[in-house]
């Protein structure tokens, strides 16, 4: 018998995992698509290991990130069941369709609109924190990983000029077989770090406020944030078996090929990025588009300026980055208006 207390959350909990599968299918392209782009893992494997390395980054590394998708960008005391529902299934729903167009999608700007959609109608808008440091944040380091791909290309080009034998020595098939699966999983590690808190942050805001305890009380505030990790992280693993194929092969495959060094260096640079900011900072960002940009900076660096930009899949990259996280807040912002007029938004 379940008790009143847990069949009044079940609701936000199933739109949480639905939205974390669709999160494990996008996130499973940004981890592993260089290296089954390189030829390294086949991908019945995949799914295991992503999920793994990303339960272990939630809990060891996502403690900032839950903060702010649970404090930060909406007070607590707004996270009813019906906001927090709300909330989860906007960007769930973006996210879904983005699957659908096989291209990987930010989570966390697509949570990030989310929200801030929500908050706008609720005129609960943080607009200090998305302005002054969550959306620099989004534009400045997907350059910065694109100019340090291109930075470690020209390097790896001169190194390999002035010693020829070195790329012999780094294309030593078993070190650079482990080396790239060791590189995949630090990007999943990386992709728990910050990403599952987009599901479990709003949903440990929603329990905070549920259990009427004071959101400042960090302390009580991370116990549950953890609880909701629990739950929420096993179930990028799913999403990774179900919705995770079409994704890797569009982006390991679909802009450019290339080698184990590359997918090595393209997977050690954003996986870094992203822990970087998710440690030191807290924000939810695209490991996607981080991704992306250095895949970008690979292929120009081989096949030229021209032959990148205007590739299809690119394109397509595009215009989704665009229109998903634009659904998630007007979706968000529609819902909430509609809840407000029913009169249900205190449920």
């Amino acid at each position: 018998m379940i008790s009143p207390f847990f069949s009044h959350l079940l609701i936000p909990f199933l739109v949480a995992m639905f939205l974390a599968i669709n999160m494990g299918g996008s996130g499973t392209g940004p981890s592993f698509s260089a290296a089954y782009g390189a030829n390294t893992i086949r991908r019945f494997k995949i799914p295991g290991l992503f999920g793994i390395f990303v339960f272990v980054g939630a809990l060891v590394a996502g403690k900032r990130v839950a903060l702010t998708m649970g404090r930060d960008m909406l007070d607590p005391d707004e996270m009813t069941l019906v906001v927090t529902t709300i909330v989860l299934l906007a960007v769930a729903l973006s996210l879904f369709l983005a699957n659908l167009l096989s291209v990987p999608q930010s989570t966390s700007q697509s949570a990030v609109f989310s929200l801030a959609g929500a908050a706008l109608y609720l005129k609960n808008f943080n607009t200090h924190k998305l302005f002054t440091e969550i959306i620099p944040i989004w534009f400045l380091l997907p350059l910065a990983g694109f100019f340090f791909m291109l930075f470690i290309c020209v390097l790896y080009d001169y190194f390999n000029r002035r010693w020829p034998h070195l790329k012999e020595k780094l294309g030593n098939p078993k070190l650079s077989r482990i080396l790239i699966l060791l590189s995949a999983c630090y990007v999943a590690f990386a992709i728990g770090a910050n990403n599952v808190a987009n599901a479990s942050g709003p949903l440990a805001g929603m329990v905070t406020n549920e259990l009427g305890i004071d959101p400042a009380d960090e302390k009580s505030f991370l116990v549950i944030a953890i609880l909701t990790t629990l739950l929420i992280a096993p179930c990028f693993a799913i999403g990774s078996s179900l919705l995770g194929f079409r994704v890797v092969k569009t982006t390991g495959k679909g802009i450019t090929s290339f080698g184990r060094n590359g997918a090595i260096a393209i997977s050690f640079v954003t996986a870094s990025l992203l822990l970087l900011v998710s440690v030191t900072k807290g924000i939810p960002t695209s490991l996607v588009q981080l991704n992306a940009f250095a895949i970008m900076a690979l292929s120009i660096h081989k096949e030229g300026w021209q032959k990148t930009i205007f590739h299809r899949t690119l394109q397509k990259f595009w215009t989704v980055w665009l229109l998903a996280p634009s659904f998630a807040f007007i979706t968000s912002y529609l819902l909430v208006m509609l809840a407000d007029h029913l009169g249900m938004l205190l449920i």
